[in-house]
């Protein structure tokens, strides 16, 4: 039988409920990209003229690159490797950082989702003000992530280590074994479903405790590692004060059950909605 390690709460600081507002203004890598200097202009057909990285060329916009540029600066990447997943939202790539394998994920400013993204945003108190500038709402995205997998982590939920964040590139734990990611949910036989399942619901009440809602949770987003189950792609994940968390709530307790249910452990999501929320009630 497989079990799924918790993280020990005693471990970690359990966030309240305060929330700091996330600046989107230019940063280093706008005034990077603009000002295009040799080393830059080296660094961007270094890049571009990669192999993994050519078809990707409507990711790798050049004020992508400065930020990547910038993060290499910093010493967050020392080298590039290849895609790990691309969405139409994102693309994930393997990089070393100076202590091992790392993930990067870049959002598109041209985003197709770009809609979606802002019924996520819009009432979420952290963003108040972006307005309906594109390369705004995708920057806030960026950082909105960054900052809910801080407060996940700070919460005791297994979620990849985020570690650094410039403008729309996002640096974080690698979780996986020799530059292949972690196999999801539903990529593998859960040998144990109902310990697993207990796992998944007490880091969702975890997030709930905490003020987070996931918002799109699956078991297309939660990977086995190393005997544990983490929570990926946190970037739509909103304050419980939203206006449709109680309805995204509700939609991860229904893709939960579904899950599990369909593993032979029946689920009920009432009752997965309710164990969620108890410790507010």
């Amino acid at each position: 039988m497989t079990e799924f390690d918790l993280v020990d709460l005693d471990a970690v600081d359990t966030p309240g409920d305060e929330w700091e507002e996330l600046d989107v203004s230019d940063d280093e890598a706008d005034r990077i990209a603009r000002k295009r200097d040799r080393k830059f202009l080296e660094f961007q057909k270094r890049i571009k003229d990669a192999d993994q990285f050519k078809v990707e060329d409507s990711v790798f916009d050049e004020a992508t690159l400065a930020a990547l540029y910038k993060l290499v600066q910093d010493g967050y990447i020392d080298a590039f490797g290849g895609p790990l997943s691309t969405g139409k939202e994102a693309n994930v790539y393997l990089a070393l950082g100076p202590e091992g394998d790392v993930a990067v994920k870049l959002y598109r400013i041209n985003a197709s989702d770009f809609r979606a993204m802002r019924d996520y945003l819009d009432g979420d108190p952290r963003f108040e003000g972006i307005g309906s500038d594109k390369k705004k709402v995708v920057v806030a995205w960026t950082k909105k992530e960054f900052a809910n997998l801080k407060r996940a982590q700070e919460a005791g939920v297994r979620v990849p280590n985020p570690i650094a964040v410039q403008r729309n590139a996002l640096v974080m734990e690698f979780v996986g074994r020799d530059g292949e990611r972690a196999k999801r949910l539903n990529e593998v036989d859960v040998e144990n479903p109902q310990t697993a399942y207990e796992v998944v619901r007490e880091y969702m009440r975890r997030l709930h405790r905490a003020g987070l809602v996931h918002g799109d949770l699956s078991e297309y987003n939660i990977v086995v590692h190393d005997s544990e189950l983490c929570l990926l792609d946190l970037g739509q994940a909103v304050t419980i004060h939203h206006p449709n968390s109680r309805e995204f709530l509700e939609r991860d307790c229904l893709n939960v059950a579904n899950f599990f249910t369909r593993q032979g452990y029946e689920v009920d999501p009432d009752e997965l909605l309710a164990f969620v929320t108890e410790a507010d009630a």
